[in-house]
C-alpha cells in the first residue's frame, strides 16, 4: 500500500531570539548547518568537520572559547561532571546500592558505603546495614547529592557524605534543561523571599521551606512529613515554580540572582497569572533588564 506525502520546505529561515546573560541575543543552529567556513578555528563537542567547514551536530547556540568552537544543545539529557550537585529520585533497591534517577542517559549509582550512616557514625558498612537499606532510602525518595565519579560508560557515582546532602522533605520538584543551570561555587541557597532552592546541575530543582535542620542526627535520612508548611510558605514556593517556568520559557540561564529578581518583578501578578504567556515573557524580559542594570 502507497501513500503520498507533501513536505513543504521553508522558503526562509527564521531566527528564533534567545535572551541570554550576555545582553545580546544568540543564534540557534540546526544540524547539518554551517557554523563557521574559517581557517584555524577546532571543533568541540556538538559540531563536526564536512568539507573543511564546522557544521552543527546538534540544535542549540554556538559557544567559543579562544579558538574553540562547541554548540551547545539546548535540550538534551544530562551529561555529569565530578563534584557537580544534583536532585534524583531513587529508583531501585539493589545489593549495597541505590539506582537513582538524574536525568542522565543511564541510571546513576549511590553506594552504601558512599552514605553517612545514621547519627554520623564511621565505620564499615556490614550485613546489617544492607538490610537496614530501605529504612534509610526506599524507592520514590527525592535525594540530594554529589557526582562523585562517571564511569567509562556514562554511568554517574554519587555520595552524600556531606550534612547538606541527603533526603528531601516537603517541597516542590520543577523539571528544567540542564542546559539552563548556571554552574555556581554554590547551588544551595536560602532565598530573602523566604523559602530555600537547590538548583540541580541535572535540571531538577528542589523549592522547600527553609529549615533550621541540615541532617543532624538523623544522617541526612530525616524527613519532617508531620510539620505544618504555612500558606504563605506555600504560596511563596508556588510562586518561585512559577518565574523559574517562565525563565526556562523565555531560555534564560537559572541561578538565585535571577531566580530572585523575577520573584520581585512577578508580585504584581496573581501566582496563577504566571502561568499566561504575556505574563512569562513580561517577567523575564524585566528580569533580564535587572541583570543588565546589575552588569553595568
Amino acid at each position: 500500500m502507497s501513500s503520498h506525502v507533501t513536505i513543504r520546505l521553508a522558503s526562509d529561515r527564521v531566527e528564533i531570539p534567545l535572551i541570554t546573560d550576555e545582553g545580546k541575543n544568540q543564534r540557534l543552529f540546526t544540524p547539518g548547518e554551517v557554523v563557521t567556513e574559517q581557517q584555524g578555528f577546532m571543533r568541540g563537542h556538538g559540531t563536526y568537520m564536512e568539507d573543511d567547514m564546522i557544521k552543527s551536530s546538534v540544535a542549540g547556540v554556538m559557544v567559543q572559547v579562544n579558538k574553540l568552537i562547541t554548540v551547545k544543545a539546548l535540550k538534551g539529557r544530562y551529561v555529569g561532571e565530578i563534584g557537580d550537585v544534583v536532585v534524583a529520585r531513587v529508583t531501585e533497591v539493589q545489593e549495597k546500592r541505590w539506582k537513582v534517577d538524574t536525568n542522565s542517559r543511564l541510571d546513576s549509582v549511590l553506594l552504601l558505603s558512599s552514605v553517612n550512616l545514621p547519627g554520623g557514625e564511621l565505620r564499615r558498612r556490614g550485613a546489617e546495614d544492607e538490610k537496614q537499606m530501605r529504612k534509610y532510602l526506599q524507592e520514590g525518595d527525592l535525594i540530594s547529592a554529589e557526582v562523585q565519579n562517571v564511569h567509562s560508560d556514562g554511568v554517574l557515582s554519587l555520595h552524600t557524605r556531606s550534612l547538606k546532602y541527603g533526603k528531601l522533605s516537603q517541597g516542590i520538584l520543577v523539571k528544567v534543561f540542564p542546559s539552563l543551570i548556571q554552574r555556581r561555587k554554590t547551588h544551595f541557597h536560602n532565598l530573602s523571599c523566604g523559602a530555600s532552592i537547590i538548583l540541580g546541575n541535572n535540571g531538577f530543582i528542589w523549592i522547600a521551606p527553609i529549615t533550621n535542620s541540615e541532617g543532624g542526627e538523623g544522617g541526612g535520612f530525616t524527613q519532617n512529613l508531620e510539620d505544618v508548611v504555612s500558606k504563605e510558605d506555600r504560596k511563596t514556593i508556588a510562586r518561585l515554580k512559577n518565574c523559574i517556568l517562565a525563565l526556562a520559557h523565555c531560555k534564560m540561564m537559572l541561578y538565585d540572582t535571577s531566580i530572585l529578581y523575577a520573584y520581585e518583578e512577578s508580585l504584581k501578578y496573581d501566582v496563577s497569572e504566571l502561568l499566561h504567556q504575556e505574563c512569562m515573557t513580561d517577567v523575564a524580559f524585566l528580569t533580564q533588564h535587572r541583570l543588565r542594570v546589575q552588569e553595568v
